[in-house]
């Protein structure tokens, strides 16, 4: 099961969002909230309120245990960009583009064959 939550069109470029999901994605959901909450990015508290809302959409939709939950995917594709204008010297001007993001993430509960492979590697490393 999958439950999953998206932001459109976020006022931040999707390259410097792509910085702090890559933290994130893998990573159980208390453990992300605890990075996110550490990372000092201007796009932390966005992605940090959207991997909440999955978890609430996870839990209320779904019925899914939140104890057991992991980001599966999280991604951020390029929304539509903003082009402005600046002025420069001798008359002319520049174009500044403003670009914006969709960003989405998917958390989900571990299959049983990764609730296995988990357990063996375990054993593997108290052996």
């Amino acid at each position: 099961m999958q439950a999953k939550a998206v932001a459109k069109t976020v006022r931040i470029a999707p390259r410097k969002a792509r910085m702090v999901l890559d933290l994130i994605r893998g990573k159980e959901v208390g453990e992300a909230i605890a990075i996110l909450k550490l990372t000092n990015k201007r796009t932390s508290p966005v992605v940090e309120k959207l991997l909440k809302s999955a978890v609430a959409n996870a839990e209320h939709n779904y019925d899914m245990d939140i104890e057991s939950l992991y980001v599966s995917e999280a991604y951020a594709n390029e929304g539509p960009t903003l082009k402005r204008f600046r002025p420069r010297a001798q008359g002319r001007a520049t174009k500044i583009n403003k670009r914006t993001s969709h960003i989405t993430i998917v958390v989900s509960e571990p299959s049983t064959e990764d609730v296995q492979e988990t357990e063996e590697t375990k054993v593997e490393e108290n052996a």
